[in-house]
């Protein structure tokens, strides 16, 4: 069996890691596991106390997710293939590729082309543990596709589409199209609250905060993830 054939293996075993950390189910049992308590030195991250700091998981959470996404892949690195791969097993009747991409990008905060366990478990805590306003900083950024601080009405377009695409195959092609579209027109003329024809964080918080149908239509990636 080819390294990435085992590495993408792994991630799949990785997420269901998350799964179990988020429905309270993990094994306190674990062989990896030394008296005291911690993961063996070889398995844990150099900056984990920094990473403690970071996020909102407990040390003992952080080991057992970095131990899941270290175990076949050592450099704990992701590449954007391997993240489609296991993204599109969640999503078997739709198209995941778009967003997928988008979502690996939100993740990738420095836009190198990989995913570090650093960078996704700072993005995972936000999703799961994070305020509401820093899960809408999220969801932001997860829009704006060009990185620029600003949301066009093309982006929130795309990702759109993406989600739809991505929710599976049942929609008619003609509504695929055009139910993205007709949120998108009525969303972002609330939020381009300036009429500068872009959409910045003050504003997209701000509109989501005031409107209940918007804070649920925009946070469907909450439920993608």
């Amino acid at each position: 069996m080819s390294r990435r054939r085992r590495c993408k293996q792994q991630l799949v075993k990785f997420i269901q890691h998350i799964h179990q950390l988020v429905t309270g189910t993990l094994n306190s049992d674990n062989e990896d596991e030394e008296e005291d308590g911690t993961v063996a030195r070889h398995r844990r991250p150099v900056d984990l106390e920094r990473l403690l700091k970071q996020s909102r998981f407990t040390k003992r959470e952080l080991q057992i997710l970095y131990r899941g996404f270290k175990s076949e892949c050592p450099s704990g690195l992701v590449n954007e293939d391997a993240f489609k791969t296991i993204y599109a097993q969640f999503f078997p009747g739709g198209d995941v590729s778009k967003y997928a991409h988008f979502l690996f990008s939100a993740f990738d905060t420095d836009q190198n082309g990989i995913v570090s366990f650093e960078e996704f478990v700072r993005g995972l805590s936000v999703l799961l543990r994070g305020s509401a306003e820093e899960k809408l900083c999220w969801a932001f950024n997860l829009y704006d596709l060009n990185k620029d601080g600003h949301v066009t009405k093309e982006e929130m377009l795309d990702v759109m589409k993406a989600i739809y695409d991505m929710m599976g195959k049942n929609i008619p092609p003609l509504l695929k199209e055009e139910i993205p579209r007709r949120h998108v027109e009525i969303f972002f003329q609330k939020m381009d609250q300036n009429q500068d024809g872009v959409v910045t964080v003050e504003e997209f918080i701000d509109t989501c905060q005031k409107d209940e149908n918007i804070m649920k239509s925009i946070g469907i990636f909450e439920n993608t993830i």
